[in-house]
């Protein structure tokens, strides 16, 4: 009895080791590997390959969604966690880095889904990254643009060596969610936007692959390093990516540099410049969070296989510092987002929201191929041709810097009046705080008088972009509806929400069309009566006259058309002004003005 006791008590043990030993025997080879990296999977191929994963191994790894795409087709995540942590909430617990990896934003670039396939079967119990995980949580999308990725062709993407057949850039509704996500028109980008509140990530990788010259580097990478991204999370990056994770990912075989973006196209010699990124972009959207965030770009003219490692690589190189170094990049972010609530007690606190690129340069080393130049007969332009036989080092200027074009002292508060329900709903989208008021207010606040509004005349990604546009601030006592909506900036996501309602900020709401109407006229003067208002007015103000006349000698547009004649009057009339066409419906509160705000609620 005593041995059928000691064999009952380790009977499951023995049945777990071997149904272990039986799923690490079993060909975990992943598609992409198994065709030596000539293919890449379907999404039914990858997400039956990590459903049988996640199954081997349910202590560590989970596959759920964070949504559905237009075409019902699941937005994927994996969550690999050696505690088990998978939800957002038991992963702030445990005190872990949060690193998320976003794989086929743009599903053409498909490295990162062939590279997550392969060091998440390499993070399990007893496989051979499995101690990457010891203080790191890895969420990973495989595929963003689900249903681009199943728009596969051969001739999807001209500049890139492989693989056989790749996704495209847009979404089932043409959108290119890599510019969406301020706007978040797109359906997948809102699923985004509330896993991106929910899990807060303290990393965030985008993994793309270039476009243009060519050059000996297999992976390329762009930081945030400007505008208003916390100081502690800069030195992270400065300390923990480029002077550790970088040099660790080169001895593994790679070759890294900046991201290389040509100053001309046809002569890499003159230099490289920062693209600006931006927040309608990925990384510079998650730095308006205070999150440290990697644009990573493979190089398409390296092979498949060599394209898919080097992410691997990167990514493994990365949760092996955290390894070492744990906590430091959470406790960066803690720092950020305290501060940034704590900023709003600094009645002259600023901030930019629109950057160009400055106009000095430093020296850089930028390790290419010779190249030859002809001119052609077919574009007329110059052609470029790279012989990458003959490896070759060039110095040129690197044009890094940003420097801001626009900055604002940050108010308390904004408030967008009750008639706007729709811009509340679309700063909630972006997880930030929204204070709705239940009564009327009176408020002495700050708005802006919008003028001068040009749009460019194609549809970018869906909408007409306001290119050009003047703000003119004033301060006057105003009257707000019940259920007027506060945004106050004591919280982490303040930097986010000037973006958003700032109208000169880079990407503004504004911007993007979602308050086109304020420069619509709906109440016009007849001719008949337009034309003794003229009389009127020019009777009873010499300097208008003058204004006029001067006007009609500059510019013949006008002085041809009686309409503009007309409306050179009326539009400087009492009866225009009460249309309020130009006036910026949100606007901005002091600390006293929030006060009586929130006392009203």
């Amino acid at each position: 009895m005593k041995n059928f006791s000691v064999a009952r008590r380790w009977l499951p043990c023995l049945v777990v080791s071997l149904l272990c030993h039986v799923a690490f025997a079993a060909d975990w080879t992943t598609p992409a590997e198994r065709s030596k990296f000539a293919t890449t999977p379907s999404y039914a191929e990858t997400k039956a390959w990590l459903e049988r994963l996640a199954a081997s191994a349910p202590d560590r790894l989970r596959l759920t969604r964070f949504g559905v795409s237009p075409e019902g087709r699941d937005l994927m995540l994996v969550v690999a966690a050696k505690g088990g942590e998978f939800t957002p909430e038991a992963a702030r617990a445990s005190g872990k880095d949060i690193v998320m990896v976003q794989s086929g934003i743009h599903s053409g670039e498909i490295e990162g889904k062939d590279a997550a396939l392969m060091l998440l079967r390499d993070l399990r119990a007893g496989g051979r990254h499995a101690d990457l995980l010891d203080r790191a949580i890895l969420v990973w999308l495989p595929i963003f643009n689900v249903d681009g990725h199943e728009r596969a062709s051969p001739y999807n993407r001209i500049n890139q060596n492989g693989p056989r057949e790749m996704g495209t850039r847009g979404t089932a509704q043409n959108l290119n969610l890599n510019r969406d996500y301020m706007k978040a028109d797109a359906p997948e980008m809102r699923d985004w936007l509330a896993l991106f509140d929910a899990w807060n990530p303290d990393l965030f990788f985008d993994i793309h692959t270039t476009d243009g010259a060519d050059y000996s580097y297999d992976l390329t990478w762009y930081l945030e390093e400007w505008g208003a991204l916390h100081p502690a999370v800069k030195r992270w990056q400065d300390e923990a990516f480029k002077r550790a994770i970088l040099p660790d990912f080169e001895k593994r075989g790679h070759l890294a540099a900046t991201y290389l973006d040509l100053v001309d196209h046809r002569d890499i010699t003159r230099g490289i410049a920062n693209f600006g990124s931006g927040p309608r972009f990925s990384t510079g959207y998650v730095a308006l969070r205070n999150r440290a965030a990697v644009l990573v770009e493979t190089h398409m003219l390296k092979p498949y296989e060599a394209r898919v490692r080097a992410t691997y690589d990167l990514v493994a190189a990365t949760l092996a510092r955290i390894r070492r170094h744990p906590g430091e990049l959470r406790e960066a972010a803690k720092r950020a987002d305290a501060d940034t609530v704590a900023r709003v007690r600094d009645a002259q606190a600023t901030l930019p929201i629109a950057f160009r690129v400055g106009g000095q340069s430093e020296p850089f080393v930028l390790k290419g191929y010779a190249f030859t130049q002809e001119a052609s007969a077919i574009s007329g332009d110059t052609w470029t041709t790279y012989d990458p036989r003959k490896p070759k080092t060039y110095t040129v200027p690197n044009f890094r810097d940003l420097v801001a074009t626009e900055s604002v002292r940050l108010p308390a508060a904004y408030l967008v009046p009750a008639s706007w329900p729709q811009i509340a709903d679309k700063l909630r989208q972006h997880g930030l705080r929204v204070e709705r008021v239940e009564r009327p207010l009176r408020l002495r606040a700050e708005h802006y008088r919008l003028g001068s509004p040009r749009w460019d005349e194609k549809p970018f990604e869906g909408r007409h972009l306001l290119r050009d546009v003047t703000a003119a601030p004033e301060t006057d006592d105003m009257d707000f509806a019940t259920g007027a909506f506060l945004v106050p900036l004591d919280q982490p996501n303040a930097n986010l929400a000037a973006n958003l309602l700032e109208p000169l900020a880079a990407d503004s709401l504004l911007r993007w069309g979602f308050f086109d109407t304020v420069f619509e006229q709906k109440e016009y003067a007849d001719a008949r009566v337009a034309e003794r208002l003229a009389r009127d007015m020019l009777a009873k103000d010499p300097s208008l006259k003058a204004e006029f006349e001067a006007r009609l000698a500059a510019d013949a547009a006008f002085a041809a058309s009686p309409a503009a004649r007309l409306a050179f009057f009326y539009d400087r009339s009492p009866w225009h002004a009460a249309q309020g066409v130009g006036a910026y419906p949100v606007v901005r509160l002091d600390a006293a003005a929030l006060g009586n705000a929130r006392s009203a609620r």
